[in-house]
């Protein structure tokens, strides 16, 4: 644990860079007019948002990256502060934010305008990368493989390993992006779990990763300086999907990626709220389980309000973490 201090530095650095690049960003993202479309089809209370800028995701994506290559750099001078074992998680960071500000950049200035990217092209583009993203944890990195709560030492699951990893990458990508509705709330809950897998690096003697998860919670609260309600801007698909594909190889590299839904408990909730929707809407033929998904759509028509929702999941996501932290001691 004498590691910790350099972890939380470099959490209070990440988030004093976020703070100061992204006054700057936002000026050019209101100059350009790089504004969000608002679904129709969502709450009328969402209107207003109509134009909030987006493509904000740039403004913890950048001081990341920016930190942890300076970081790396270093090490030409014999000091030893990240690891190359860091360059695939931020290579997942920057390869999924690419793939999710051509979404952004299609659904305000391209041909799909108010739609973004076609999901079939988008999610062909996430499995492909995190094809490549496992075949590299397993064969190059050789993280554990899994851990399994009372069961000393790791378990083996051979082949297996390599397509759990690529649904547990593209799975959480999309999960986020699904829980991205609310200001403030997607960054909350992805922060929350970054610094719970953080917490869990530092007890397996992970330190890389440790301090590459509490570098992005620093600058993840950089941007909830800007993005809590009313949001200045979103983080749009250029932040979501590169935060919980981030987060599932951050799980990997741990091994502890069967605690992802107890820590990551509200992307999931989200996620299956959507599969109940869609399932129990074509079984009954037009009926609806929720008044609206992604659930939290569903409990702002239900009377809560925008901020009651966003604090009161982001309690059920700090239990849910410290829960995780509690079952990857067992």
């Amino acid at each position: 644990m004498n590691e910790t201090p350099l972890a939380l530095a470099l959490s209070g650095i990440s988030f004093m860079m976020a703070v100061i690049w992204g006054q700057p960003l936002l000026r050019v993202l209101k100059h350009f007019k790089i504004g969000k479309f608002i679904r129709v089809e969502g709450p009328d209370s969402h209107s207003t948002k109509m134009g909030t800028p987006t493509l904000g995701g740039l403004m913890f994506i950048a001081p990341v990256v920016l930190l942890t290559v300076l970081m790396n750099a270093v090490s030409l001078l014999g000091l030893n502060v990240l690891g190359r074992s860091i360059l695939l998680p931020l290579g997942t960071l920057v390869i999924f934010s690419i793939i999710g500000a051509v979404d952004d950049w299609e659904g305000i200035r391209g041909r799909r305008k108010g739609l973004g990217m076609r999901a079939r092209t988008k999610f062909l583009l996430q499995v492909l990368f995190a094809t490549l993203i496992a075949f590299a944890l397993k064969y190059m990195l050789d993280v554990p493989e899994m851990y399994w709560p009372g069961i000393k030492g790791e378990i083996s699951i051979g082949i297996f390993y390599i397509p759990l990893a690529v649904v547990a990458i593209v799975g959480f990508s999309n999960a986020v992006n699904l829980t991205d509705g609310l200001d403030g709330l997607a960054g909350l809950i992805a922060a929350t779990a970054f610094a719970a897998y953080g917490g869990i690096a530092l007890m397996q003697g992970q330190i890389f990763v440790a301090r590459f998860c509490f570098t992005l919670v620093g600058a993840l609260f950089g941007f909830l300086w800007f993005n809590v309600h009313p949001a200045q801007l979103f983080m749009g698909d250029t932040g979501s999907l590169a935060l919980g594909a981030t987060l599932g190889v951050v799980a990997l590299m741990t091994g502890q990626w069967l605690l992802l839904p107890v820590i990551a408990i509200i992307p999931i909730s989200e996620t299956f709220s959507v599969i109940f929707q869609v399932f129990y809407f074509k079984m009954t033929k037009g009926k609806r389980l929720f008044k609206m998904s992604p659930l939290h759509h569903h409990f702002e028509l239900s009377g809560w309000s925008e901020t009651q929702v966003v604090q009161r999941f982001w309690l059920v996501s700090l239990i849910g973490a410290i829960l995780g932290i509690a079952l990857a001691l067992v």
